[in-house]
């Protein structure tokens, strides 16, 4: 796991290759990243399915409660059929784009 903290936001890249225990090590560690938007890259994983991603719901709603956004970065998946709960695009730029957005609005008070 790499760990890059740049302004308001932090990009953790799986670098294992496995995002089950990547999902598992940022939820364990989670509460000294609660207060940054947050990126997660699970392009390293492959074999990263509609499943897997999924899982990450649970921790997506707990960082959005405090009103952080949560992005996580895939490749190779049908990003039609993410749950509309979950921000997921196709690479870290996009990611720090949507991220950009929704600081906007939240200064704007949507």
């Amino acid at each position: 796991m790499k760990v890059d903290a740049k302004g308001h936001t932090t990009v953790i890249k799986d670098t294992q290759g496995d995002s089950v225990a990547f999902l598992e090590k940022v939820t364990n560690q989670h509460e000294s990243y609660k207060h940054q938007n947050l990126i997660l890259d699970v392009t390293h994983d492959k074999s990263t399915t509609i499943t897997s991603i999924k899982a990450f719901t649970e921790l997506s709603k707990l960082h959005k409660k405090g009103k952080k956004s949560f992005v996580i970065v895939a490749e190779n998946i049908d990003f039609n059929a993410v749950p509309k709960s979950l921000l997921v695009v196709p690479s870290v730029l996009e990611a720090h784009d949507i991220i950009e957005m929704e600081e906007i609005e939240r200064d704007l008070g949507f």
